[in-house]
């Protein structure tokens, strides 16, 4: 009597079935994997503007940049003054740009940050529209280590 060789409907639901846990486990790590990606791309991003922004401060306190605006404190007036780029002082037709482009919000996935002023309160979610002293995401996720993305 000669055996057939190959897989009894039996021993394929058994590997169907293990296939099926393993696939189960795999989904949570990844997604938690893809959150904590979002979550490096959104802290790299803040400390793109944020290290922008204490930059114009640095070049606007040693007069680099024009003196006119005082009421700005030395901030930026918006996003878009870092990306245009501001005369400098004593040069003609050359300007400091202080980013290529405002980055992109991981979360919200648009270039739309929350911004604040000198000026708002340190917990403000509207922006007085002085200047430009802190930027944060509009998500309203939270991280996964608790903390709202907000208060990043």
């Amino acid at each position: 009597m000669r055996r057939e060789k190959g897989l009894t409907y039996l021993e394929l639901v058994i590997t169907m079935a293990i296939l099926l846990v393993l696939a189960g486990a795999c989904v949570p790590v990844a997604r938690t994997a893809l959150k904590r990606q979002r979550e490096l791309e959104l802290r790299a991003a803040l400390r793109e503007v944020r290290t922008a922004i204490d930059n114009y401060k640095k070049y606007f306190e040693q007069g680099v940049l024009p003196q006119e605006g005082l009421e700005s404190e030395g901030f930026p007036k918006d996003l878009d003054t870092l990306v245009e780029g501001v005369s400098q002082v004593g040069a003609i037709d050359k300007k400091i740009r202080f980013l290529r482009r405002i980055p992109k919000d991981p979360m919200t996935g648009t270039q739309e940050w929350g911004l604040r002023s000198l000026q708002d309160d340190p917990n403000s979610t509207t922006w007085g529209r002085q200047n430009v002293y802190d930027i944060y995401t509009t998500s309203e996720g939270v991280g996964l280590d608790g903390t709202p993305y907000s208060t990043w």
